[in-house]
């Protein structure tokens, strides 16, 4: 039978998932009507909204659902008391509300957004749904709440007893294979008629590695969902991925010079074979004797060459092995390099004007033209705006939107016009949708309607309410599935020319959050003190930038290179500051490094300065500082395409 489907386009365990969740769906559906509630087919919607592949996710996405629609039915119910003032008050407390909620939610992450962006959406399905009948308001907020909880109920019970867990011990051996294939790497030597940061075969090698781990941190959050355990545990891999970028950039950063200390290569293999064989504490003790091997003697105390910069580089990479290798500690300590994760404060701002915008246009339209239907366009803005927003090509995705919602429209003038009129009871009418519910199911699970499937069953159950007697008109029912499916189309102007999202929008924004950063790190002048975290949040940022890189093919090697090249310019910086702070430095040696951080200010506007700016004071060191200032200086050319970017 697996077979058969799959010859047919259907994805098999993708269809057993969507079949579980639409009898789920059924059940849930039924049972809000039998207990009176006005709208049941909201506990429907609830439980294709709600329903997770593993029993962490769905234990923590039915939680946050529960929160956002909480405070997003407590707005709505205010919204429509406001409109009692002024019809005005409700188009403009809902723009300011959607738009409030679509920007803070694109600065979330996992599920934590989802609420934020669902408490938006959920006061617009309360205020304009029924926003003829004020006097009802608070009778609808009380329904809304109570079919979402028989909902969510539902898909957690249902749902708990079908969903895997997750697969906690098959991340770990992807994170232990990939740290142990970057010790190798870091440990074997380079070979000197190979260059790296030109695309060669060896920094082949390096980017490789460097998507690996980007590919790791983007999918970590849903490992987290569900326990305070798998929380700590994601925190501690994290932690260690961050941890490991320095060790693989200082082998790419080494070029054709010296390569790993015999004794720190060894310690590196040793480590990268006891990971391989599951025993982190063997590696971690592996380490820790690679560590030792370079730390500076007594008469080096003070010194700034390259063995010194070896054991603290090292070191972070210790702390967070250990605390990796022990997630079933009850205290984790704070991470060797804290977890500073990047958030798109550009990419916020303007998914917040932009939602405001559409809906203050198409509400004041509402308000001058009287439109019936203008309430379901609203109400699709608002979910179109908001949930979209954070998807990488929102304009693109808005086609598969704008079919599925099609499907949907006539999915439920079907139910409409072609089953309820052979219906004597409202329970019969009740049967009659559980099909079209079902059918959901075949969408999800072939390969060609998958994309189209959730809207489907969202706009069917949306425009299915469960009365008798039968009212309204065809022509009516047509209207109102016209208003519905406009919303996805204007959605898709809105994303295209007000400010434009896609990969290449995302990538440019990504790179100038990473100038901004470097900006502001020169001009710090406690910036030695914040060290530890202005290297992690570059490090993040430069693992966003290298994973949504990898999906926009032109732009692989141009990230790949800015970012390492940021990076580079950010031990410049630092080591700038450390100058200045060196009353053992000549004045003539602080003046060249305060030159460098004033330049690294101005990098957008002069890179040229910069670059010559670095390279003076690159002839008045040696050793390991002479070379990272030349990396630095170097580096400055690979920015040229991001520095016009805002």
């Amino acid at each position: 039978m697996s077979s058969w489907l799959t010859r047919y386009g259907f994805d098999t365990p993708k269809l057993r998932f969507a079949g579980v969740t639409a009898v789920t769906a059924c059940l849930a559906f039924v049972l809000a009507w039998a207990l009176g509630l006005e709208h049941p087919q909201w506990a429907a919607m609830t439980v294709w909204a709600a329903s997770q592949p593993t029993r962490g996710q769905l234990l923590e996405k039915s939680l946050f659902r529960i929160l956002g629609t909480i405070s997003g039915t407590i707005a709505g119910v205010l919204l429509v008391l406001s409109m009692q003032i002024h019809p005005a008050l409700l188009v403009v407390g809902l723009t300011i509300w959607v738009g409030l909620c679509t920007g803070i939610g694109n600065l979330q992450r996992g599920f934590v957004a989802y609420s934020t962006v669902l408490a938006g959406y959920t006061a617009a399905m309360v205020s304009l749904l029924d926003s003829a009948h004020p006097d009802h308001v608070f009778a609808l907020g009380i329904d809304r709440f109570a079919t979402v909880l028989t909902g969510v109920i539902a898909a957690t019970i249902f749902g708990y007893l079908f969903a895997g867990r997750s697969d906690g011990a098959g991340l770990r051996r992807q994170v232990r294979d990939l740290l142990a294939d970057l010790l190798d790497r870091a440990a074997a030597p380079r070979d000197g008629n190979i260059g790296g940061a030109d695309g060669s075969a060896d920094g082949d090698g390096d980017r490789i590695l460097l998507s690996r781990l980007a590919a790791v941190e983007e999918g970590l959050d849903p490992h987290a969902a569900g326990s305070i355990r798998s929380r700590r545990e994601v925190r501690a891999t994290r932690g260690l991925l961050i941890a490991a970028i320095p060790v693989l950039l200082r082998r790419r950063n080494r070029g054709d010079g010296p390569g790993m200390p015999p004794a720190v290569s060894t310690g590196l293999s040793r480590a990268a074979t006891a990971l391989r064989a599951n025993d982190p504490l063997t590696a971690l003790s592996a380490l820790e004797t690679a560590r030792d091997a370079v730390l500076p003697g007594p008469d080096q105390a003070g010194a700034h060459g390259p063995t010194p910069g070896l054991s603290e580089t090292l070191e972070p990479l210790i702390a967070a092995l250990a605390q990796w290798a022990r997630p079933s500690d009850p205290v984790t300590p704070e991470p060797a390099l804290p977890v500073v994760l990047h958030r798109d404060w550009i990419g916020a701002r303007e998914a917040m004007l932009r939602a405001m915008g559409g809906l203050g246009l198409f509400g004041a339209v509402w308000l001058i033209t009287d439109w019936s239907m203008g309430g379901y366009m609203m109400l699709g803005l608002s979910v179109m705006l908001s949930l979209m927003s954070s998807f990488e090509n929102p304009a693109v995705f808005m086609r598969y939107v704008f079919v599925g919602q099609v499907y949907g429209v006539l999915g439920a003038l079907a139910i409409r016009w072609l089953a309820w009129p052979l219906a004597d009871s409202e329970f019969q009418m009740v049967l009659m949708t559980l099909p079209f519910i079902l059918f959901g199911a075949v969408l999800v699970g072939h390969k060609r309607t998958t994309l189209h499937s959730f809207d489907y069953n969202m706009v069917m159950l949306l425009l299915t309410q469960v009365q008798t007697p039968l009212h309204g008109s065809f022509g009516g029912s047509v209207m109102m599935g016209l208003a519905v499916i406009s919303a996805p189309l204007v959605a898709m102007l809105a994303y295209r020319f007000v400010y434009p999202v896609g990969l290449r929008r995302r990538l440019d924004t990504l790179l100038a959050s990473m100038l901004h950063d470097l900006s502001d790190l020169a001009a710090d002048a406690g910036a030695l003190e914040h060290r530890r975290i202005w290297r992690a949040r570059l490090y993040h940022r430069m693992l966003r930038l290298i994973r949504l890189s990898e999906r926009y093919a032109r732009a692989n090697v141009e990230a790949s290179e800015a970012s390492l090249a940021i990076l580079n310019l950010g031990h410049a910086a630092m080591r700038c500051h450390e100058i200045l702070g060196d009353p053992a430095r000549s004045d003539s040696d602080r003046r060249a490094a305060r030159a460098v951080l004033g330049r690294i200010q101005t990098l957008r506007a002069h890179p040229a300065r910069t670059e010559a700016t670095l390279s003076r004071l690159r002839q008045r060191l040696s050793g390991e500082d002479a070379a990272m200032m030349d990396r630095a200086a170097a580096g400055v050319s690979a920015l040229t395409p991001a520095l016009h970017t805002d």
